[in-house]
């Protein structure tokens, strides 16, 4: 009589479990390794943000141009040309060769950097505004002559406020503060930072970007002081055209 092995049934259950287990196991691993990934391609994203705001900004400013506007083009009564800046704590306006569609390559803008609320009013964002510039003529449609200043009394040029619009560009998110400063340099005196520009016969030597991220994660690049000294040899009252 010959015997016949097989696999009892009770083999046959272990070793689906054992395989079932297994099968198990590897779907956790590649789960976690999935979400590893995303994880870290999520960090690298947020890295290069801000790297790239970074690089804008830098670029932005390093392409300021020094120009004069006819304020008040819009009242159809525009009075002398004055220089076409605006530097206060939460605002930043002024006319730039670089802009975010054309680099270098494209035509000068008129640039709006602002802080705002962030998003679920959670913290402030910094974001940019542009505008093409068609001269002092067309920068003119922006601004208003000056007008003395409620604490100081020192006329400056009056600016619409900045606001959120359709093509409004986020340089920086998650931000507890942001603020500008600038730097007044005269001869034969020590720098002053100013956290307001007033001055309509001098440009400031150089701006600083305070940025501080809302929340302090080591494990991605974190928004940081920026500070870009402006190469401006040319004073307001004498004419530039671009």
């Amino acid at each position: 009589m010959n015997s016949r092995r097989g696999v009892t049934l009770l083999e046959l259950l272990i070793a689906i479990t054992l395989v079932s287990l297994l099968s198990t196991g590897m779907l956790f691993a590649i789960r976690t390794g999935l979400g590893a990934l995303e994880g870290v391609q999520r960090r690298v994203n947020d890295n290069r943000r801000v790297t790239g705001a970074y690089r804008i900004l830098e670029q932005q400013l390093g392409s300021f141009l020094p120009v004069r506007a006819r304020c008040g083009q819009a009242t159809g009564t525009p009075g002398n040309p004055t220089m076409f800046f605006q530097g206060e704590p939460a605002v930043l306006r002024f006319v730039s060769s670089y802009s975010l569609e054309g680099a270098h390559r494209g035509h000068p803008v008129i640039v709006e950097i602002f802080v705002a609320p962030g998003d679920q009013g959670r913290g402030v964002r910094l974001l940019v505004n542009e505008t093409p510039y068609f001269g002092p003529a067309g920068a003119g449609f922006f601004c208003m002559p000056p007008q003395p200043d409620a604490n100081t009394g020192i006329p400056r040029t009056v600016f619409p406020p900045a606001a959120p619009r359709r093509g409004t560009f986020v340089l920086a998110d998650r931000l507890s503060a942001a603020r500008f400063s600038f730097e007044q340099a005269l001869e034969g005196q020590p720098p002053l930072w100013l956290p307001l520009w007033i001055r309509n016969d001098l440009w400031p030597s150089a701006i600083r970007i305070e940025l501080i991220p809302l929340e302090d994660d080591r494990s991605r690049v974190q928004p940081f002081t920026l500070t870009t000294r402006l190469r401006v040899t040319k004073p307001p009252d004498e004419p530039f055209e671009y």
